[in-house]
C-alpha cells in the first residue's frame, strides 16, 4: 500500500518501484500495511484516519525549518533493509491510543498526534478557557494567549514540546518534553497570563491521566481556529457559543518498528 499525496518528498514512481523491487504489491485493496514517506506532519495526517500498519519513513528536510521527521522509524535511504525486514517478519507493531474530539457534542474526528485551538489571522491574543475533569481531575484555567495545544504520547515531539525547544541560548531539536502512554499533555500555547481557578497557580504545560475530559471553549469573541482533526489549512472556525471537547478516541493507529 502507498500512502502519497500533496507535495511528495520522493517522486511516487520511483517509490513504487522501490516497493515492488522488494517484492510488494502496491495499491490500497486489502492492503497489509501502509508506507508513509515524508516528515511530522504527513505521518499525523495518516496516523489519523489509516486503521492498517504504518511504517513512517522520514525524509529529514536540509532546511533549517523544514520538518524533523521525529515520529519516522526509518529513513528512505534504509527503505529496502526495512522493506527486507518486514518480509522476514523481523519487527513489531506500536499501538498508540487517539484522541477524540467533539464540537458541540458532534464529533469532527480523531487526532494520533495533536489537537489545538489557536488565534486565526483577524486576531490577536485570544480569552479562553480549559477545563478538564474525569480520573480524579477536575480543573479550569483562563489564559490569554495564542491557544492551546492537546496531546497524545505520539505528538510530544511537536507543538507541546515548544518549551523545551527554547530554553537555554540554543534550539535542540531532539529535545521534548515526555508524554506518558496513560497521559495527555496539555500545553498552553505562547500565553501571556494563565490562571487555575482556585489556586495561585499559573499553568503553561501539565499533564493529565489518560481518560479526562478537556474542554475547550472562548471567553471572548475572536477569530479562532482549531488545527489537526482537517487538512484544510484554515482549520475550523470556533465561535465563543462553540465548546470543543477532547476524549479517549475509539481506534488506535499502529505504526511498524524495528
Amino acid at each position: 500500500m502507498l500512502l502519497d499525496g500533496g507535495s511528495p518528498k520522493v517522486p511516487p514512481e520511483e517509490l513504487r518501484a522501490l516497493v515492488r523491487g522488494a517484492g510488494f504489491e502496491v495499491g490500497s485493496a486489502r492492503a497489509d500495511f501502509g508506507i508513509v514517506v515524508g516528515g511530522d506532519g504527513r505521518f499525523s495526517r495518516y496516523g489519523r484516519t489509516e486503521d492498517v500498519p504504518l511504517l513512517f519513513v522520514g525524509v529529514r528536510s536540509k532546511g533549517i525549518t523544514g520538518s524533523r521527521a521525529q515520529l519516522a522509524r526509518t529513513t528512505y535511504d534504509e527503505l529496502p533493509e526495512a522493506l527486507a525486514r518486514i518480509r522476514a517478519g523481523k519487527y513489531s507493531t506500536e499501538e498508540h491510543r487517539r484522541l477524540g474530539v467533539l464540537k458541540n457534542g458532534k464529533s469532527i474526528g480523531e487526532v494520533f498526534t495533536d489537537v489545538y485551538l489557536q488565534r486565526g489571522n483577524e486576531s490577536a491574543c485570544i480569552r479562553y478557557r480549559v477545563k478538564a475533569t474525569g480520573q480524579g481531575v477536575a480543573i479550569s484555567d483562563a489564559a490569554i494567549g495564542d491557544g492551546v495545544v492537546i496531546t497524545t504520547r505520539a505528538g510530544a515531539t511537536g507543538y507541546y514540546s515548544y518549551v523545551d525547544r527554547i530554553r537555554g541560548e540554543s534550539m535542540d531539536p531532539g529535545a521534548f518534553a515526555d508524554v506518558g502512554r496513560d497521559e495527555v499533555g496539555v500545553c498552553h500555547i505562547t500565553p501571556t497570563y494563565t490562571e487555575r481557578e482556585g489556586t495561585g497557580a499559573h499553568p503553561l504545560r501539565y499533564k493529565l491521566p489518560w481518560g479526562c475530559r478537556v474542554e475547550l471553549s472562548l471567553t471572548r469573541s475572536a477569530d479562532a481556529r482549531l488545527y489537526g482533526t482537517t487538512d484544510s489549512k484554515a482549520g475550523i472556525p470556533v465561535s465563543l457559543r462553540d465548546t470543543i471537547s477532547v476524549v479517549p478516541g475509539k481506534r488506535v493507529t499502529r505504526v511498524i518498528s524495528f
